[in-house]
C-alpha cells in the first residue's frame, strides 16, 4: 500500500517542450496527408535557421550553447513558424521570420523566460506586414483535382522560384477559406453561397479543417497530461464561438458559424500551442481566463472587420502587451492581509 508524502516530478523545460512538439505530429500528418510533403521542407528550413539563429546569438551574449540548444524552445519556435506560412514559400521566408523571432523577439529582450511577447508570432507578423504577396500562395488540397507537384518539383520550385514547363502557380494555390470568405463577402455574395464553392468541406476549408481538427487532438493530449493550463484555450475558444454565434444568429448572410471560425484559419492551433505559451501568458487562473476571452474577442474582431483575413496572430501580440497589467489586476490578496495583494 503506498503512503505519503507523494512528490511528483517538475518537468524540465526541454521534456515540457518536447511533449508540444509531439502533440503538434497528428495534425503535421494530417497536414502532410492533405497538402502533400511540402511543408515538411518549410518545417525543416525553420528548424535549421532557428538553431543556427540561437547558437550564433548565444555566442554572441557569451552564453553555453549545449543547455540553451538542447531545450527545444528554439525548435519549436521554428515548427510554428513554418506551421503559419504557405508550404511554397520561397526558402527565404521561413529562414527570415525565424530568424528574426529567434534574434528580436527573444534574445533581444534577454532569451528565454525574458520575452514579452511571443517570438513565432512576431515571426509572422513581419512576415505578412512585409512580404504580403508571397503569403498569399497556398497549396490547394491534392483531392481538387488540380495540377500537383512531386517531392523533388516542390523542393525546385522553393529553391528557385521555378515550376515545371507549362504549370501555372494558380493551378497549385488558393487563398485560404478565411480570406475567400471575407473577398467574397466584399463581392456581394453571402455565406451560404461562399461555403458552397469547391474549396470547402463540411465545416470549414477542405483538409484545413481536418489539420485544425489534428491540433485539437494534440491540444487535449496536452491539456490531460497538464502540460498547459485549461484556462487558456477554453476561454479563447469559448469567447470565439460565442462572438461569432451570436453574430451568425443576428446575420446569417454575412457572419460564419462559430464551428467555422473554429476549424478555419489559426484558431486551433493558436488555442493549444500559441496562447498557452506560459513565458507571454498570465500566470493567475483569472488572468489566463480574461488573456483568453481578449484574445477570441480580437480574433473575431479581426477577421470580421479587420484588413487581415486571420487575427490569431495580431490577437496574441496585442494580449501579450497586457499580461503585466493582467497579472496585477488579478494576484489573490494575501493569507491574513485584507485588501493587500502580492
Amino acid at each position: 500500500m503506498l503512503s505519503s508524502p507523494f512528490i511528483t516530478r517538475t518537468l524540465s523545460v526541454d521534456r515540457i517542450m518536447l511533449r508540444v512538439l509531439y502533440a503538434l505530429l497528428p495534425g503535421i500528418a494530417l497536414y502532410v496527408w492533405y497538402f502533400g510533403p511540402a511543408i515538411l521542407v518549410s518545417i525543416a528550413l525553420a528548424v535549421t535557421a532557428a538553431l543556427a539563429t540561437e547558437a550564433l546569438m548565444l555566442k554572441l551574449r557569451d552564453r553555453p550553447l549545449r543547455p540553451f540548444l538542447s531545450d527545444y524552445s528554439a525548435l519549436l519556435t521554428g515548427v510554428l513558424i513554418a506551421l503559419s506560412i504557405p508550404p511554397l514559400a520561397p526558402w527565404w521566408l521561413p529562414v527570415v521570420g525565424t530568424a528574426f523571432a529567434i534574434a528580436v523577439a527573444k534574445h533581444l529582450y534577454g532569451g528565454l523566460g525574458s520575452n514579452p511577447f511571443n517570438p513565432a508570432m512576431i515571426g509572422y507578423a513581419v512576415l505578412i506586414i512585409s512580404f504580403p504577396h508571397e503569403m498569399t500562395h497556398w497549396l490547394s488540397p491534392q483531392d481538387m483535382g488540380h495540377s500537383a507537384l512531386s517531392l523533388g518539383q516542390q523542393l525546385h520550385y522553393i529553391f528557385t522560384s521555378t515550376l515545371p514547363a507549362g504549370m501555372q502557380l494558380d493551378a497549385l494555390t488558393m487563398s485560404t477559406p478565411l480570406d475567400t470568405l471575407k473577398t467574397q463577402l466584399h463581392l456581394g455574395m453571402t455565406v451560404s453561397d461562399i461555403r458552397d464553392l469547391p474549396i470547402y468541406g463540411r465545416l470549414a476549408g477542405k483538409g484545413s479543417e481536418m489539420v485544425a481538427a489534428g491540433f485539437a487532438l494534440g491540444g487535449i493530449y496536452l491539456l490531460i497530461a497538464r502540460i498547459i493550463p485549461w484556462q487558456l484555450p477554453l476561454a479563447f475558444l469559448g469567447t470565439l464561438f460565442a462572438l461569432s454565434g451570436v453574430f451568425n444568429l443576428i446575420d446569417p448572410a454575412h457572419y460564419a458559424p462559430p464551428l467555422f471560425h473554429w476549424f478555419s484559419g489559426a484558431a486551433m492551433i493558436g488555442a493549444f500551442f500559441i496562447l498557452t505559451d506560459p513565458i507571454t501568458s498570465p500566470t493567475t487562473a483569472k488572468g489566463r481566463i480574461l488573456f483568453g476571452m481578449g484574445a477570441g474577442l480580437l480574433t473575431f474582431l479581426i477577421r470580421a472587420y479587420g484588413g487581415f483575413p486571420d487575427g490569431v496572430a495580431f490577437a496574441t501580440i496585442l494580449m501579450n502587451m497586457c499580461v503585466p497589467l493582467i497579472d496585477a489586476w488579478t494576484q489573490p490578496k494575501v493569507f491574513g492581509k485584507k485588501g493587500s495583494k502580492r
